[in-house]
């Protein structure tokens, strides 16, 4: 029986390539996440998690409105609420059901989500970049 070596280069440049991929979804953990709120919804970083699994739906006379952005959810729900997205979805499948709530809306981008907590009193959502002209509950 013979065995088909492949070139050395083609060997390198497959292993860059893999720890090229690797670093790359290592790296999709590794930012900061800003969670955000509007003004009129005074917030601390322990209301996070109740809040984001609809425990909690308002502060003091302030209906709060939470809304997940699409472009960092996977660090918000590792670094934030610190669960994985099966078990969140499953949390709001489970809530929808037993209590008539709906799971947070899903903004595409940090703009949309600053626009949104911007303008939405109770708004608080979450970002990949350090936000501006807003309240930041934590970053986290």
């Amino acid at each position: 029986m013979t065995v088909e070596r492949k070139p050395p280069l083609l060997a390198a440049l497959r292993r860059l390539a893999a720890a090229a991929l690797l670093a790359v979804a290592g790296s999709a953990l590794a930012g900061d996440v800003y969670v955000i709120a509007n003004a009129a919804a005074q917030l601390t970083p322990e209301d996070l998690k109740e809040i984001f699994l609809g425990e909690v739906q308002f502060a003091g006379a302030v209906k709060l409105q939470p809304v997940d952005n699409a472009g960092a959810q996977a660090d918000f729900l590792a670094k934030v609420l610190k669960m994985p997205a099966t078990k969140y979805s499953a949390s709001w499948t489970k809530k929808a059901f037993r209590d008539g709530l709906n799971a947070p809306p899903v903004k595409a981008t940090d703009a949309e989500v600053l626009r949104f907590v911007k303008s939405t009193p109770g708004a608080i959502g979450y970002v990949a970049s350090p936000p501006a002209d807003v309240h930041v509950v934590g970053k986290f």
